[in-house]
């Protein structure tokens, strides 16, 4: 175990449990569909990744970059659009895969943006979800699992930019981020 890392929350074993449940999810959803998959980067790139392998349900793949924290535990304000996918939403079925729900505004500027851009259907499917944390009423279609209100890293999520490749989801110490 990393030494930064008070407890292992979800062993890697766990998170792919999760993951296969989730695809299971989408291929019932999504039967006789081609839906376009969106990763939001960089965070739920390895949830992304394991969740679009898992299905049988053919996908077109994308990314957005979009950024909420700036290097901090702390919100910077309205999530920010860095980087905006490279194809048209209109009149397709959007599946949305995020890491993370907490205080729900990256997810309701998502849903906002790709509904106003024309798209047939929006669903989301995220791998944690922290509704303690929830500034806003939105909740993710499908979470993978539920998670308490501590700071927590790996499988994609980060901490200034490290501990995203932990094969594991961890509590962060807090004297790393309150230093």
């Amino acid at each position: 175990m990393n030494e930064d890392i008070q407890r292992i929350l979800f062993t890697k074993e766990q998170i792919a449990e999760g993951v296969q449940a989730a695809a299971a999810w989408a291929d019932r959803l999504y039967e006789g569909k081609k839906p376009l998959a969106i990763s939001v980067l960089r965070g739920s790139v390895m949830f992304f990744c394991d969740l679009v392998r898992a299905m049988k349900t053919d996908v077109q793949l994308d990314f957005m970059m979009v950024s909420s924290y700036e290097n901090s535990t702390e919100r910077s304000g309205m999530p920010k659009i860095i980087m905006d996918l490279s194809t048209s939403v209109r009149d397709r079925d959007v599946l949305l895969v995020e890491d993370i729900v907490d205080s729900g505004y990256t997810l309701q500027r998502m849903r906002k943006l790709i509904t106003e851009r024309g798209a047939k259907s929006f669903t989301s499917v995220v791998l944690f979800d922290k509704p303690v944390r929830r500034q806003v009423d939105i909740k993710a279609d499908y979470s993978c699992f539920h998670v308490e209100d501590k700071f927590i890293v790996g499988y994609g999520l980060d901490y200034a930019q490290k501990y995203r490749n932990l094969p594991y989801v961890g509590v962060l110490k807090p004297e790393i981020y309150n230093e």
